[in-house]
C-alpha cells in the first residue's frame, strides 16, 4: 500500500520543494510546502511594517492571518499560489528580504504553534506530501515515509543564485552562499524544532544528482515498500 502521509525535510535549497511538487504529481497527492506558511508570515510583517525583532506582535499577527496554499491560479511557473487574507502574495514571498526575515520569524515559538496545528489538520485528510524543516520531526512523527534531502552548503548556494539570476535579480553567487550558511545556522540551532534529521528517516544527498535521478531513487523506494 502506498504510504498515505509522506514528509521531506532538509536545509534550503535542498530540493525538497522541488522533488516533493513533482512527486505529489506523479501519486495524484496534495503538495504542501510549510515553508510557504511562514513566509507568508514574514512578508506580510514587512509589508505591514511589524518589526521583525517583534515577536508577540509577529505572534498575533500568525494567529489571525488567513493563509491558504491551493493548486496554482495563474500559469506562470509557480508550484503552488499562496494567499494571505485573500491576496495572492506567490512571488512576493520569494523576495530578497524574505530570505533575510524568514528564520528569525519562524523560530517564534508562537508562529510555529499556529503553522503547525494548519499543518496537521491539513494532513488529517492524508495523500499528502509535505515539504519543511521539521515535519517528519514535529510535525508529523509518525507520517508513513520520511526522506530527508540534503546537499552541500556550495551546491544550495548555486541552484539559489542561479534561480534569483533567471528571476533578474542582481545578486552574487557569494553573497547568497553566505546568506544561506547563515539560515543554515539559525536553522540548525534554534530552540524550538531545530532542524535535524528525524528519526527513521531516508536521507539523500542531492549533490551531483539531477531532479529526475532524485525522484527515480524515492520512486524505487516506494514501489519497493508497496507489495
Amino acid at each position: 500500500m502506498l504510504p498515505s502521509t509522506i514528509t521531506i525535510d532538509g536545509p534550503v535549497a535542498s530540493g525538497k520543494s522541488t522533488i516533493g511538487y513533482l512527486l505529489a504529481q506523479r501519486l495524484g497527492y496534495l503538495y504542501l510546502d510549510t515553508g510557504a506558511m511562514y513566509r507568508a508570515v514574514t512578508w506580510v510583517a514587512l509589508s505591514r511594517g511589524v518589526p521583525v525583532e517583534g515577536e508577540a506582535a509577529i505572534t498575533a499577527l500568525a494567529e489571525e492571518l488567513h493563509i491558504d496554499i491551493t493548486l496554482p491560479t495563474v500559469d506562470d511557473g509557480r508550484q503552488y499560489t499562496v494567499l494571505t487574507d485573500g491576496e495572492d502574495v506567490t512571488w512576493d514571498i520569494r523576495r530578497p528580504e524574505v530570505d533575510a526575515n524568514v528564520s528569525v520569524i519562524s523560530a517564534y515559538p508562537g508562529v510555529r504553534r499556529a503553522m503547525v496545528a494548519h499543518q496537521r489538520r491539513i494532513a488529517a485528510a492524508g495523500r499528502v506530501i509535505m515539504v519543511g524543516r521539521d515535519i517528519g520531526s514535529v510535525v508529523l512523527p509518525d507520517a508513513d515515509l520520511k526522506l530527508y534531502l540534503d546537499a552541500t552548503p556550495q551546491e544550495r548556494a548555486r541552484r539559489r543564485w542561479l534561480e534569483r539570476q533567471a528571476r533578474g535579480e542582481s545578486v552574487t553567487y557569494e553573497e547568497v552562499l553566505a546568506m544561506m550558511l547563515r539560515r543554515d545556522e539559525i536553522d540548525s540551532h534554534r530552540a524550538v524544532s531545530p532542524l535535524r534529521v528525524p528519526d527513521g528517516a531516508v536521507v539523500i544527498d542531492t549533490t551531483g544528482l539531477t531532479i529526475d535521478e532524485v525522484l527515480a531513487l524515492i520512486l524505487r523506494r516506494i514501489e519497493a515498500a508497496d507489495p
